[in-house]
């Protein structure tokens, strides 16, 4: 690896670490309120498989909404252009969870990222699965190249006991008809996804298909091809942190996805994927000191897609 990469990763780190801890950590979801909110960890992995990574990077956390590119993945895989007409490929505007602009389009979400959306891919996967959780857990176990991966069980039902926002928005989408199995079964798969628990470093690499053009950069297996790839960075960069999205193209300049475990994963087509983890989120619900890390690293380094 580049030493200067590994510098600029090892600076922003000490630099972000002593800032204060502004933000609260998603309280709403029983499990994630438990985390320590010092917690910050950072590790990034070039396309030639260098990779480097400082703080708590090889600790394990709950990925939540970064789990939906997974998702989008597999079903754009199986589906192929025709998911388009049950998702919208639009910025939000909006909160993750809100339900005011399914009215609006007749239950098509507008991305595949808000929860909506995400719930829609599902419903999809479910039905041309036959099992779609353990099929979409074995999808993930293949391409992080983790065969002990698992949902939590924990976080799983912690989200399920107070996911009631979600169960409304499944309901309002099907009696749109855009919901096409049991909501109660589309749920159960939702929130199993979002469970998923990953470190920093397997993070990045796990992602690093998306910026080696559809390929796993470790034996060169076709994840998705490029031009699926391509049109999945597009909507990270657009939609990938919700009514934020805006603000982290301007600030860092880089396809991107958060979740509110504190995560976000981002990349450099062509050059590298990089992870970040820091549990306390900003109103958006975004990691605050994961979105300046990632500022620095992009501005110092002068590194992004812009």
């Amino acid at each position: 690896m580049d030493s200067n990469y590994s510098k600029n990763i090892e600076k922003a780190y000490h630099k972000i670490k002593n800032r204060s801890n502004k933000g609260l950590v998603a309280k709403y979801i029983p499990e994630l309120a438990n985390v320590d909110p010092s917690k910050l960890g950072v590790h990034i992995t070039m396309i030639d498989g260098s990779n480097c990574g400082v703080g708590n990077n090889l600790e394990k956390f709950s990925i939540q909404s970064i789990a939906k590119v997974l998702s989008l993945t597999m079903a754009y895989n199986i589906v192929g252009e025709k998911i388009w007409n049950r998702i919208d490929v639009e910025p939000s505007g909006t909160k993750f969870d809100s339900l005011l602009l399914l009215e609006t389009y007749k239950g098509i979400p507008r991305n595949p990222f808000v929860n909506s959306g995400a719930i829609v891919i599902c419903d999809i996967l479910i039905t041309h699965l036959e099992d779609a959780k353990e099929d979409f857990l074995a999808f993930v176990r293949e391409l992080s190249d983790l065969p002990d991966l698992s949902y939590s069980d924990t976080i799983a039902d912690s989200e399920k006991q107070t996911g009631f926002r979600n169960v409304a928005l499944c309901n309002f989408i099907k009696s749109f008809g855009n919901i096409e199995n049991d909501p109660a079964e589309v749920l159960d798969f939702y929130f199993d996804m979002c469970s998923l628990e990953m470190t920093c470093q397997q993070l990045s690499q796990t992602f690093a298909f998306l910026a080696n053009n559809g390929r796993k950069i470790t034996d060169g297996t076709k994840i998705i091809s490029k031009m699926k790839a391509k049109r999945i960075n597009a909507l990270m960069l657009t939609c990938g942190f919700y009514d934020e999205s805006g603000e982290f193209a301007f600030r860092v300049g880089l396809p991107g996805k958060s979740g509110v475990g504190g995560g976000i994963v981002a990349l450099y087509p062509d050059n590298y994927t990089i992870a970040v983890w820091s549990p306390k989120l900003n109103l958006h619900g975004n990691s605050h000191k994961g979105m300046e890390l990632l500022e620095d690293v992009t501005t110092h380094s002068e590194l992004s897609i812009f």
